[in-house]
């Protein structure tokens, strides 16, 4: 493979994104897959911002050039004007081989998310019509289930991993049953979702995995339909073909688990290392759903989304931008920028103005679903460990680059009064798709705790102590402040 700083990674010479200062410096432009990126994300974003102002020059893996998008409202006439930054990737003139990082996630596939104008209408009505089927309550049914079977697993031993043994499972468990898989294959689509989302030299080889098994779960659910989102797009009036159906499940199963995962396992992050933000909750300022939102502002679970391809020269944030130019939306920037947050520590509740979600036709379809995971599973939690405490000091959290697109919380370890497992609580019949789940199968134990993770600190281990009535949100958190 060609990288050198004249040709792009097909070996063919290509040239830099008209504009850019790096004209005969390629080293100059910076990178969002290097150790930079990698170590701090947000502070490189912050430093092209005051180097370019609001769409700077970057690269990706094999010198693929990119505008990256800073800010906000630059986002947002992006995300809002399809006719000229079109979502249809066929258009980028720098196309990636199939075996490139960027493959699975730029490559063009029949599905509403490279799509727009009729076609994206046909296809996302698809997928909107089949998500308005669900029964909201079922979910959080479900979502209370499965949260209650996790937490079971660590409850007698007064600690637990909140990021391997509860924000990165529940949310798979969750969507495997809705789209109507078999339970068992949650824990492998995790590991292969999130090896394909980083890009790695497995990443094409998870996308198979991802792609195979969902291509079976179509052809059994035309042959036997169910009560479930496979099902309901499989009979939907727009008659997607097996592809479109599968490329779907893909598209929705991915994007629903990457972004609740981080957002639970952020929201938990913030919920026990910031006193203001425990604060607020405690004093009434801030409901749970608030709390979501605040988090969804100042730790989106995608940090960038590629992408978008210019159908035209047109000029954005002061920069000259040429048909064919890909352009990355910097979700987490342009949630921070100064033109409408001057003050970061200034609070955000009920704004849903984040980007978090993106927005215009293509924003989140499934984003209410989400919501519910985070917030039926986090309040199930701290029903369940009402004096849960970090196990470590707040500065040795640590965050990595999940993928090219987003950063995880490596762990969570904390302690709290051991007690005794219970039996989850029942979902009624009424409030569920037409079959019931069976027992979801979790290891008992974490996996393997990755090579710089913060170790955990074992705590004595009282007395088993028996689970409580449910106080509410708000009067949890004043217990937790005033130690009681």
């Amino acid at each position: 493979m060609n990288t050198s700083p004249d040709r792009g990674v097909t070996g063919t010479p290509v040239s830099p994104p008209p504009g850019c200062p790096a004209h005969g410096l390629i080293p100059e432009l910076r990178r969002l897959d290097g150790p930079e990126a990698e170590a701090d994300p947000m502070a490189l974003y912050e430093s092209l911002r005051k180097e370019h102002g609001t769409v700077a020059p970057v690269m990706f893996h094999g010198d693929v050039r990119a505008w990256l998008v800073l800010g906000h409202r630059e986002n947002l006439e992006v995300m809002r004007n399809p006719f000229r930054y079109s979502r249809d990737s066929r258009m980028w003139r720098d196309q990636v081989p199939q075996d490139h990082p960027l493959a699975p996630i730029t490559q063009w596939q029949p599905l509403c998310n490279f799509a727009d104008g009729d076609d994206h209408r046909r296809l996302r009505g698809a997928v909107t019509d089949s998500i308005a089927r669900f029964n909201h309550r079922g979910i959080r049914g479900h979502v209370n289930r499965y949260a209650n079977q996790l937490i079971d697993r660590f409850a007698a031993s007064g600690r637990a991993d909140l990021v391997a043994d509860f924000a990165v499972p529940l949310p798979m468990l969750v969507m495997v049953r809705l789209v109507g898989l078999p339970e068992e294959y949650g824990p492998r689509l995790v590991d292969a979702t999130r090896d394909m989302l980083k890009g790695t030299e497995t990443a094409v080889a998870s996308n198979a995995f991802i792609t195979d098994t969902l291509q079976r779960l179509v052809e059994r659910k035309r042959a036997d339909p169910g009560h479930d989102f496979a099902s309901w797009l499989l009979e939907h009036k727009a008659a997607l073909s097996d592809e479109e159906v599968r490329e779907h499940l893909r598209l929705v199963l991915i994007a629903a688990f990457e972004t609740t995962a981080n957002l639970i396992a952020n929201t938990l992050s913030m919920n026990l290392t910031d006193q203001a933000f425990q604060a607020d909750i405690a004093g009434g300022q801030m409901t749970l759903p608030d709390a979501l939102e605040q988090v969804l502002w100042d730790k989106p679970s995608f940090e960038l989304m590629v992408g978008r391809w210019a159908t035209g020269d047109t000029r954005l944030g002061g920069q000259d931008i040429k048909a064919g130019d890909m352009l990355v939306l910097g979700l987490a920037a342009g949630n921070v920028d100064p033109e409408i947050r001057p003050d970061l520590s200034d609070p955000v509740y009920g704004n849903r103005s984040h980007l978090a979600f993106g927005g215009g036709d293509h924003e989140c379809p499934g984003q209410e679903v989400g919501r519910a995971i985070a917030e039926v599973g986090i309040d199930a939690l701290l029903h369940r460990l009402q004096d849960v405490k970090l196990a470590i000091r707040p500065g040795d959290l640590a965050w990595r680059k999940s993928s090219l697109l987003s950063s995880y919380l490596v762990a969570l370890p904390v302690e709290f009064s051991p007690h005794r497992p219970r039996q989850s609580e029942p979902v009624r019949a009424g409030d569920l798709p037409e079959s019931e789940p069976r027992t979801v199968p979790v290891s008992g134990k974490s996996s393997t705790p990755e090579r710089g993770a913060p170790e955990r600190v074992t705590p004595q281990s009282p007395a088993l102590a028996p689970v409580g009535p449910r106080p509410s949100w708000r009067r949890r958190l004043v217990q937790r402040l005033r130690g009681e």
